[in-house]
């Protein structure tokens, strides 16, 4: 059967081939890491953190996605909505900086060939979004289950392409700071990142600045010393920093050190507090679905519709809409204005009263509630259906790459048999 006429619903509820190949991707991972013998760490780390299944979405809406994140981003530069944003934001957000913030994560609810408008929406931008590198990995690791889907499936030099169009984003950060000389030093921190469910990726990065001639480091913040107006790691002056702290404002002591980095502009420091406060604080959402507001900003119109038509209905949670969205509640899911990796979120049909107390304090938005994409797993009546977001990850406002991820439950979790990252081919 020709690729034309595939249908991509009917691909991803009748499609039960496996595309990934274990084995591929063994080799694949432990390349990446430059050392084999830390392959059985990452299996034991990421159990369900890879699909077998691929998901298959219409080129239509993947254009749609890309409409969007574009509107998005060129309000973002609107000076009115900058003002509006930074105003109430930590004071460390007004820092100007040159650097994009690598690693943008756009994720939607999208289903996979429908054009109804209840079947798709921007659910969350996040800042530092994981999984990139990842799934860079999963393309090498991909085989065509059926001849239908033969050319869809990435080849060695897609993937190629991809790893350096990574390496060459944060040489852009790097230049759009310090023109001067080149980058030589680079540091992966987070908490405990030997702890961390993504440690994985932390040394498949550092593997990859590696190769590419970087001196590069994986550290906890407290590793790090802000002497001499330069920031240090085992006696080592950091050019960059790979931020894949949670703490967005860099506000817990344990952080003063590359907060005071940041501040003196003597580290480039990506994503930074600035990229957060302008793109993943979820209260952006309500300003920017709010037609009022767009039209007091100078949006152009036909901007306006793009951005109405796919960002849910949101709005932050107050005292004097708290009534409403408790009778409403079952057509919302509440988010935190900071949250990520969907801790602390919660559908609207599943809140306690208990819940509903601490959300109707402060620090909610409500958003309607789009329904994720589906993809069917297994055959038989007892066929196992799994629920699907997709990741676009974007630099400077170009998608470089497409993740779905597969889960069950009210948020995606990696913890889901079956489920997990999985690769998006894009159909006719």
């Amino acid at each position: 059967m020709n690729t034309e006429h595939i249908n991509a619903d009917n691909f991803n509820s009748a499609c039960f081939c496996i595309s990934l190949d274990d084995q591929a991707l063994a080799r694949s991972m432990a390349e990446g890491l430059g050392n084999a013998s830390l392959l059985d760490l990452v299996r034991d780390r990421l159990p369900s953190m890879f699909s077998a299944r691929p998901v298959v979405l219409a080129a239509e809406q993947v254009q749609r996605m890309a409409r969007l994140i574009t509107a998005l981003e060129s309000v973002v530069a609107l000076p009115a909505y900058r003002e509006e944003v930074l105003s109430r934001s930590d004071p460390i957000a007004r820092h100007p900086t040159r650097a994009q913030s690598v690693f943008m994560g756009y994720d939607f609810h999208v289903h996979a060939g429908h054009q109804d408008p209840g079947d798709f929406g921007l659910i969350e931008v996040n800042t530092n979004a994981g999984g990139a590198l990842l799934n860079a990995m999963l393309a090498r690791a991909q085989r065509a289950c059926c001849p239908e889907i033969e050319n869809w499936v990435p080849t060695a030099a897609q993937a190629d392409a991809l790893e350096a169009a990574f390496v060459a984003m944060f040489q852009n950060e790097w230049r759009l700071c310090q023109a001067s000389r080149p980058l030589q030093t680079v540091a992966i921190i987070d908490t405990l990142p030997a702890q961390q469910y993504l440690y994985p990726e932390f040394l498949l990065f550092q593997n990859l600045f590696q190769r590419h001639g970087l001196k590069a480091f994986i550290a906890d913040p407290a590793q790090l010393v802000w002497r001499d107006q330069r920031l240090w790691c085992d006696g080592v002056a950091l050019d960059l920093v790979y931020n894949r702290l949670t703490d967005f404002a860099l506000s817990e002591p344990a952080h003063a050190h590359v907060r005071e980095a940041y501040l003196q502009d003597a580290v480039v420091l990506t994503p930074h507090p600035q990229a957060h406060a302008l793109l993943a604080d979820k209260r952006n959402l309500a300003l920017l679905c709010h037609a009022p507001t767009l039209q007091a900003m100078g949006v152009p119109a036909d901007t306006q519709a793009v951005l109405l038509e796919g960002i849910p209905q949101t709005e932050v949670v107050t005292p004097n809409n708290a009534e409403r969205f408790w009778a409403q509640r079952k057509g919302y899911f509440f988010k935190p204005f900071a949250g990520y990796g969907g801790k602390a979120a919660y559908r609207g049909d599943k809140l306690t009263h208990r819940v509903w107390d601490e959300i109707k304090s402060g620090g909610y938005i409500a958003q309607a509630w789009v329904a994720p994409g589906e993809r069917t797993i297994s055959a038989g009546e007892s066929g196992q259906v799994l629920k699907f977001d997709v990741r676009n990850y974007v630099y400077g406002g170009h998608v470089q790459s497409l993740a779905a991820r597969l889960y069950q439950g009210q948020t995606t979790n990696f913890r889901t048999p079956g489920g997990g990252f999985a690769p998006v081919y894009v159909g006719p």
